[in-house]
């Protein structure tokens, strides 16, 4: 009988024993747990769906050379998503997307030395596609739809598309666009404008 009450305390204290090991051991796997959990990032913010970056740059290039802010948004959007660093297949740079001949013609418009890389500077680019846009709208009538089109595929060939009867009746309106890609830009444009018009009021 004393060896059995023995057997039956020594099988006690191992219970127990297991019991708080079981216990220790559970209580820290919940701590790590905790830990990592606290340690995560939490969920990121979801992008915008209209992003909106370098206002000030934006209102102050539009007002000086007379453009609707919303306009120059809108023309970024479509162009870069507001991506100062990108770089299109055919070489167009920046958040305006600009061709190195073009941004060298337009310092050279504006008395300025080119320096390579300059595009993907926020301010030059945008100061340099604000006197383009500016540029375009008083060779095309300050029309939209031509300003745009030639923002995109080129001053020329819109002036081509404009003597084109199947393009223009009086050579003076652009009716038609026969490029699809030129005239999804230019109905993507024109949409924007009035998606930033109203986020740039707010």
């Amino acid at each position: 009988m004393p060896d059995t009450a023995l057997r039956r305390r020594q099988n006690r204290r191992k219970r127990k024993k297991r019991a708080v090991f079981l216990a220790v051991g559970a209580a820290l796997l919940l701590l790590s747990i905790l830990a990592l959990i606290l340690l995560l990032p939490g969920p990121k913010a979801p992008e915008p769906l209209y992003p909106l970056a370098y206002r000030d740059m934006i209102d102050r290039y539009a007002a000086e050379y007379f453009l609707k802010p919303a306009h120059v948004a809108s023309v970024i959007y479509c162009e870069s998503s507001f991506r100062p660093d990108a770089l299109s297949s055919a070489g167009a740079m920046g958040l305006m997307q600009l061709m190195p001949e073009t941004g060298r013609w337009i310092a050279g418009k504006l008395q300025e030395t080119y320096a390579e890389g300059c595009l993907y500077e926020p301010d030059t680019n945008i100061r340099y596609g604000c006197w383009y846009l500016d540029y375009l709208s008083g060779n095309f009538d300050c029309d939209l739809v031509k300003l745009t089109a030639a923002y995109h595929a080129g001053e020329g060939r819109v002036r081509q598309w404009l003597q084109d009867p199947a393009c223009s009746t009086d050579g003076v309106t652009l009716s038609a666009i026969p490029s699809q890609v030129t005239a999804d830009y230019v109905e993507k444009v024109e949409k924007m404008i009035t998606v930033y018009e109203e986020i740039m009021k707010a």
